[in-house]
């Protein structure tokens, strides 16, 4: 199964009878929009990477290469189907409102999560793979008890449930996939299929298309080209008409990981300079910029003020860093329940007493040595 690819490396577009209806329905505003959405996550996540490397984050995990993928769907969706991300997604965060500082909040380790989810329709960043996947499929069910029930803007609401090629192998993609399939809930799976989880490459993982695995559920599973931002957003426009309302999808964006899995890693160990080459060739920003030209749609002026856009987002991220400040471990036990709990205070004590314990060997070591 080939990816379906309306753009080109090269930023020829090609006429699809199926998908290009979609993408001439754009109009000039959004078409600028995709371009500015991928740049200005590319820049803001260059700024993240360069914190964590001077010790302001805990960990941040890259996108580089694979914001065509994001903008393209994330765009096709509704500012009210609720989306359930990875680690991964900041295009689409971004495109929610949720602001840099809000993103890094929990790679500082500040916060659970930096945003509330219910202001965004923007889950919190799932660390556990595929945990996600669960969650996004039981708001699903809930969407669809809410229709059933009467409640009119249920009707038309889909859950966008994101995950990687790595994430595929866990249980807990196959889970979500049978519930929805069987209670045919709308939620339309997307998995970006970045080529590596980790050190692992997808061949090792599948031994096929990941998008042939919908087909055991019983429901429709497309491929297509994730660097190629106009087809993203078609094959996601046309999938979410039908998830609504209707059963489940599965979109595999095959796409690439240009950087390493997390600031935690190193690529250079199992994968090669020439892999990446390739792929830089096929990057998502420069041949969509080469059709956009092409068209008269952006000009200097407009990749310059898209850039300086970019790059003061970058700066007070920067300048704005050291105000995201710890939570305390009072806040961090007292916010597990909605009312006092017994084992909690139980355990907030004992912490408290082991706390103090260091304290006080660390005194009586400093008499010692007087």
């Amino acid at each position: 199964m080939q990816p379906i690819q309306l753009l080109a490396p090269d930023g020829t577009l090609t006429e699809d009878e199926t998908y290009s209806p979609y993408v001439e329905a754009l109009d000039e505003s959004t078409l600028r929009d995709l371009y500015r959405s991928m740049v200005v996550e590319r820049r803001v996540d260059a700024e993240a990477t360069s914190l964590q490397r001077q010790g302001q984050l805990a960990l941040w995990v890259q996108a580089l290469g694979q914001e065509g993928a994001q903008a393209g769907t994330v765009t096709a969706l509704r500012d009210t189907d609720m989306i359930f991300p990875t680690y991964r997604e900041h295009v689409m965060a971004l495109h929610r409102g949720i602001t840099p500082q809000q993103l890094v909040a929990q790679f500082r380790a500040t916060a659970h999560s930096g945003w509330r989810p219910q202001d965004h329709r923007f889950n919190a960043y799932g660390v556990v793979l595929a945990s996600q996947t669960l969650h996004a499929t039981g708001w699903a069910m809930g969407i669809q008890r809410d229709a059933a029930a009467g409640v009119e803007s249920a009707r038309d609401e889909l859950v966008l449930a994101c995950f990687g090629d790595g994430a595929s192998s866990q249980g807990d993609v196959h889970e979500s996939m049978v519930f929805a399939s069987s209670y045919e809930l709308p939620v339309l799976f997307f998995v970006q299929n970045n080529q590596w989880a980790i050190s692992v490459p997808s061949t090792t993982q599948a031994r096929g298309p990941l998008a042939d695995r919908a087909a055991g559920y019983g429901f429709e599973g497309v491929r297509v080209d994730g660097n190629d931002v106009l087809a993203s957003y078609a094959v996601a426009a046309r999938m979410a008409e039908q998830v609504r309302g209707g059963g489940p999808k599965l979109i595999e964006s095959v796409t690439y990981r240009m950087g390493a899995h997390t600031t935690a890693d190193d690529p250079t160990k199992y994968r090669t300079a020439d892999e990446v080459e390739e792929w830089g060739a096929k990057d998502p920003v420069a041949r969509y910029s080469t059709w956009l030209r092409g068209r008269g749609l952006i000009d200097d002026a407009f990749v310059e003020a898209v850039e300086a856009e970019a790059q003061d987002l970058a700066s007070d991220l920067r300048r704005s860093i050291h105000e995201l400040t710890p939570v305390t471990l009072e806040e961090n036990f007292d916010t597990v329940y909605a009312e006092p709990h017994r084992q909690i205070e139980v355990e907030k004590a004992w912490l408290r007493d082991y706390e103090a314990g260091f304290a006080e060997d660390s005194a009586a070591g400093g008499k010692g040595g007087a």
